[in-house]
């Protein structure tokens, strides 16, 4: 259409109708198009903590808030809350390439270069909502996810990676050895009770002195960074990342010897972030060519100021908090009580700053005004929203259309000026794969059957709509260890001290400082697990399969 005739039929929909929402459509189009896409929304909502002195790198930890996202499941839709992010410590090496050649950070990522150490190894599991999840309630779970080596492979559970595929990761790729008797792993992460609406979980890993350092299968460090949790019905450690998960990079690649987390402390870069990931979008374009797009309803918990609280408490530790206890507990000292000592931990001051929220490549105008991060006064870092609606909740905007000078924007718009021409309003988008294939580690083979479980197999119904099946393993029998080659006297030595955390380290027990305010999460009843007569202390439940349960 001719520029002259577009702004006569301007003027006539004017006087007609009094609104320019619903121009005509261009011949051709059909009435309510609209594509989806996949790059409706993409940020990082991030808190750092200032620098500590590097005695406080053994660990490190916070408060998550737990809440509902999404009203329901939804189908490519991947957004971490609050999680954290830890990575060895390598500020000494300026040149060389910690990433090997046939890395995809190597071969692809050169703006990562020289030494490629934001993307060497990480810890950086949490909350959230992945895309690879295969079951769902609506409310958010929580994965201990890590990557290992360049994000060739990464390891979420005692058995599979981070959602990626069916089968369990190589018996050679294994990553996370199960430490609690009472709680169980499922590979599609640990759902939660109800519908948590603000609650707590506490985290924190710490770098342990579980095993000692040691020459093989390649040069080893001591530390096993051991997950600890807080909440209403479990506390203290889940599980470890095996030292030999993060060394074995440098079997084939020996500039890596002693730079990874086995033997290296975490650097000073903790963060408590929430990472935009992807977000689905409707797109539709009006007969100027402008672009209109739809994403999920995305809420957030607020007080009665407007207030949404993402992390609080966050902490850092030392040798001191329980490193130092721990290995006098393995050289025959008395056993600690597990509460991380006040005289190893220190709190930094939290810092954050502006969100670059982009859509298709276009930033976004407006966000930051609507919800401002925030350190508040308390230490707490959230977001601090302009408005917030009768239901206790804070919305995103779902609406944008392009804006700017050029239409190099887009700018978030009212539901009520979206066009119904566009059809925008009416999209619904898709829900999950209603029949998710299984995870399953079935039949039992490799390190998975020699030396074998103990007992089992074992069902329980999660409240994400799934059916696990596990086995009751021998701490040291379970798959994880079949790569690490120990000797008898280093197998004993370790299942005997988690024998001794069994019995005392209770899972109501104090570890983790308690949050200076709020209430804490609650996980799946159905995830909690009693140990068979007999195997009370050193044996653990592991997970061999995840399906969908059948009605």
């Amino acid at each position: 259409m001719k520029p002259a005739r577009q702004v006569l039929w301007a003027c006539l929909l004017v006087l007609l109708t009094g609104s320019l929402l619903d121009p005509p459509l261009a011949f051709g189009q059909p009435r309510g198009h609209a594509e989806l896409g996949s790059r409706g929304l993409h940020g990082y909502i991030a808190s750092h903590a200032e620098s500590v002195p590097a005695e406080y790198h053994y660990g490190a930890g916070f408060y998550a808030t737990v809440w509902p996202l999404i009203k329901r499941p939804i189908a490519g839709f991947q957004i971490g809350l609050p999680s954290t992010w830890i990575l060895p410590d390598n500020s000494d090496n300026k040149t060389e390439p910690l990433c090997p050649p046939g890395t995809l950070p190597r071969d692809s990522w050169p703006e990562r270069g020289p030494t490629y150490e934001t993307v060497f190894q990480t810890l950086e599991g949490g909350l959230g909502y992945w895309a690879g999840n295969r079951f769902h309630s609506g409310a958010p779970k929580f994965s201990m996810n890590g990557t290992t080596d360049c994000y060739t492979n990464e390891v979420a559970s005692p058995g599979w990676s981070f959602f990626r595929d069916s089968r369990p990761l190589p018996d050679d790729r294994l990553g996370i050895a199960q430490i609690s008797n009472r709680l169980l792993i499922p590979p599609d992460g640990l759902p939660f009770s109800g519908s948590p609406k603000g609650e707590l979980l506490g985290y924190a890993y710490l770098a342990l002195p579980l095993t000692d350092a040691r020459n093989a299968p390649q040069p080893t460090g001591e530390h096993s960074w051991t997950l600890f949790l807080n909440a209403a019905n479990f506390k203290g450690p889940l599980a470890y990342y095996v030292p030999e998960c993060w060394s074995r990079i440098s079997r084939d690649y020996p500039i890596d010897v002693g730079r990874g987390l086995d033997a290296r402390v975490a650097s000073g870069r903790v963060e408590g972030s929430m990472e935009i990931n992807t977000v689905p979008a409707f797109i539709a374009h009006d007969v100027h060519g402008v672009a209109w797009t739809k994403i999920p309803e995305l809420r957030f918990p607020v007080d009665a100021t407007g207030r949404t609280t993402l992390v609080r408490d966050v902490t850092l530790y030392s040798k001191a908090a329980l490193y130092d206890d721990v290995l006098a507990w393995r050289r025959g000292g008395e056993a600690p009580k597990g509460a991380f000592a006040a005289a190893g931990t220190a709190r930094p001051k939290i810092a954050t700053g502006r969100v670059g929220y982009r859509q298709d490549d276009k930033e976004i105008d407006g966000i930051h005004e609507l919800a401002t991060p925030t350190i508040f006064e308390d230490g707490a870092f959230g977001l601090q929203w302009k408005q917030r609606s009768a239901d206790g909740f804070a919305h995103f905007p779902q609406y944008f259309h392009d804006g700017g000078e050029k239409n190099e924007k887009r700018v978030a718009v009212e539901p009520s000026k979206v066009p119904a021409s566009l059809g925008l309003r009416d999209r619904q988008f898709p829900q999950p794969n209603a029949q998710p294939s299984p995870y399953s580690a079935e039949p039992l083979a490799g390190a998975w059957a020699k030396p074998g479980p103990s007992a089992g197999p074992f069902t329980t119904k999660l409240v994400d709509g799934s059916t696990v099946t596990y086995h009751w393993y021998r701490f040291i029998d379970q798959p994880v260890f079949g790569q690490c080659g120990f000797s008898a006297a280093e197998r004993a030595a370790l299942q005997s001290l988690i024998e001794s955390m069994h019995r005392a380290w209770p899972i109501d027990g104090e570890y983790l400082a308690p949050p200076q305010a709020g209430k804490l999460a609650a996980f799946d009843r159905k995830l909690f697990v009693t140990p068979p007569k007999g195997k009370e202390v050193g044996f653990v439940p592991i997970v061999v399969r995840q399906e969908l349960t059948a009605h």
